[in-house]
This record gives C-alpha cells, sequence and structure tokens, in this order.
C-alpha cells in the first residue's frame, strides 16, 4: 500500500477500491522514510529466517539471562533449569460457544472436573468415553467463580490455559472468556430526560436533580456519610424523591 501511494502524484484522488496519493510533500516524505524502515526491517527478518537465527523465547529474555548470572539471580542451575522447563510444559486450549461447557479440547465441568481430548496418536491413553483423559483433581474458581459458572452451564466459549509454576512446584489451570462490548448511551440521550448531580464533600454527599442543560431543579439533598461496622468504610445513605 505504502508503493502504491507514492508511485502517484501528490494529491491524487483514489478510487472505491484503492486510496490515491498523499495529500502534500511532507506526507509522502515521512512514508517514503517508514517505508523504508520496513524493506529494512524485513531485509534482516529474512536473513535471520535463513540463518536459522530466532529472537523470540518462551518464558523471556529475562530468565535467559538469568541463566549467565545465576548468582546474582538466587538461583542454582537446577532451579533455573526447572523454570525453564516449566515456561515449555503448559496446555492452551480457545473455547467455543455452543461446544458443550465451552470448550471441546480443555472441558471444564460445573463441579470442577477435568477432562481433554486427546489427539489421534494419544487415543489410547484415554481413560473416559470419546477419547478423553480425565484428570484425577478438581478445580475451584474463587475469583469470579459465579460468572464463570454461569458461562458453562450455558455452553459459552470458555479458554483454559493449563501451566506449572515453578516456584511453588503446583500445576494451575487459569480460564478466561472475552466480555461483549458495552453500550454506551450517548450524552444527548442520557440528558434528554435530566440527570442527577452528586456533589461529594468530607462528611457528607450533596445530590440535585438536573435539568437537560445542567442546571440545578429544586433544592439538593444531602447525606451524611457514617462509618461502617468493624471499620470497612463509610457506607452512603441516600434517598431522592422522584
Amino acid at each position: 500500500m505504502l508503493r502504491h501511494r507514492l508511485s502517484l502524484p501528490i494529491g491524487e484522488k483514489g478510487t472505491k477500491r484503492a486510496p490515491g496519493g498523499y495529500r502534500s510533500k511532507g506526507e509522502w516524505f515521512h512514508k517514503s522514510r517508514r517505508l523504508s524502515c520496513l524493506e529494512g526491517r524485513l531485509d534482516q527478518a529474512q536473513a535471520d529466517w535463513a540463518a536459522g537465527r530466532v529472537h523470540v523465547v518462551r518464558g523471556g529474555r529475562r530468565l535467559l539471562k538469568n541463566r549467565h548470572n545465576l548468582e546474582a539471580a538466587g538461583l542454582t542451575e537446577s532451579q533455573w533449569r526447572e523454570r525453564w522447563e516449566a515456561e515449555r510444559w503448559f496446555l492452551a486450549a480457545d473455547g467455543e460457544s455452543g461446544k458443550r461447557f465451552g470448550n471441546e479440547t480443555i472441558r471444564v465441568t460445573p463441579d470442577g472436573g477435568i477432562s481433554i481430548k486427546m489427539p489421534a496418536p494419544l487415543a489410547h491413553l484415554a481413560n473416559a468415553e470419546h477419547g478423553r483423559y480425565l484428570l484425577a483433581t478438581t478445580v475451584t474458581f474463587v475469583h469470579r467463580g459465579a460468572e464463570w459458572r454461569d458461562r458453562v452451564t450455558a455452553n459459552r466459549a470458555v479458554a483454559y490455559r493449563i501451566h506449572l509454576d515453578a516456584e511453588r512446584s503446583r500445576w494451575y489451570l487459569t480460564a478466561s472468556w472475552q466480555l461483549p462490548a458495552a453500550k454506551t448511551l450517548p450524552l444527548d440521550s442520557a440528558r434528554a430526560k435530566g440527570m442527577v448531580g452528586v456533589d461529594t464533600n468530607a462528611d457528607h454527599f450533596a445530590a440535585c436533580r438536573l435539568d437537560p442543560h445542567g442546571n440545578p431543579i429544586g433544592a439538593p439533598k444531602r447525606s451524611r456519610t457514617r462509618p461502617r461496622h468493624r471499620g470497612r468504610g463509610p457506607r452512603l445513605h441516600l434517598h431522592l424523591g422522584r
């Protein structure tokens, strides 16, 4: 695309299928420098590929450098090796809505049972029906567990990752899912029937109904805060009339 637009005269209009030229000489110059940088990066990437050099390291550059500075990192060679290998000991599977419990490869039931769909070369290792391997342990999600249970019960997509924490010598299973984009209400629509403005003060809150232009309607309603039991912070009691 950069080459195409740079080849066109400055200011030339585009079509429905392709954009036109750049709008000014300054923009053309910056885009030409951008193209030169990208071509240089491409040449370097192709040279690394041909030479077999890999610049991506599982576990991160920091863990890799610790191998040459074990004393500063407070690790022995065996401890470092354990962490290094642990970064490669993981199993992950994206979820899919409509599949049972939201994931066909790694299936977690609402009561915490875990089973893995074995690939064809390892199907003989399955210990459950339909070529699945049932783990002897169960899992419990404390954080947002109710939300997770609602999703798997409704067969909505949930992604899982099983990995080893070398420092704690424990295996963990993490669950994740994507939330739908929240629908926002345009400001003009929100102000159509008025809003409530709240003023926070040191010892009380003051709230007042506002018209669509932001002007207060009537006297504000004030409410003092009082501490919760057991020192859990202030609690607000606010009652507004219609």
